[in-house]
């Protein structure tokens, strides 16, 4: 058996980078800050996340630099290889399958008050 899920609460650090394909599918990037609470530091640990199709509009929709989200999802794995060096990198990234819009940093009326029906 195996496992990977993640699941994360925190507040968004920049708006959202939404791309639309060809193809018609939507890509979503952000990141995410998230306090651990068996830490004595302000610092936040700070997450990549990636969400696609009708998740990821919803997030460049109604998620905002500041807004408090839950996700739940799956780590992987980005590999390249650096231009300039060759050498090869990698990078942790969760994949969203779950958004979970919890509040905004400031009031905001234009964001739905009841996020279950976007879905």
């Amino acid at each position: 058996m195996s496992l990977n899920v993640v699941t994360l609460v925190g507040r968004v650090g920049g708006d959202p980078e939404v791309k639309y394909f060809e193809s018609g599918s939507v890509k979503c990037k952000l990141t995410l800050a998230v306090k651990r609470r068996s830490r004595n530091t302000d610092e936040p640990d700070w997450f990549s996340l990636e969400l696609w199709g009708k998740t990821a509009e919803i997030a460049g929709t109604y998620v905002k630099k500041g807004t408090q989200i839950g996700v739940t999802g799956s780590l992987k794995f980005d590999y390249w290889q650096d231009r300039n060096t060759g050498a090869n990198r990698s990078m942790p990234v969760i994949r969203v399958d779950q958004l979970d819009l919890l509040s905004p940093k400031r009031d905001d009326s234009s964001a739905p008050q009841n996020y279950d029906e976007l879905l």
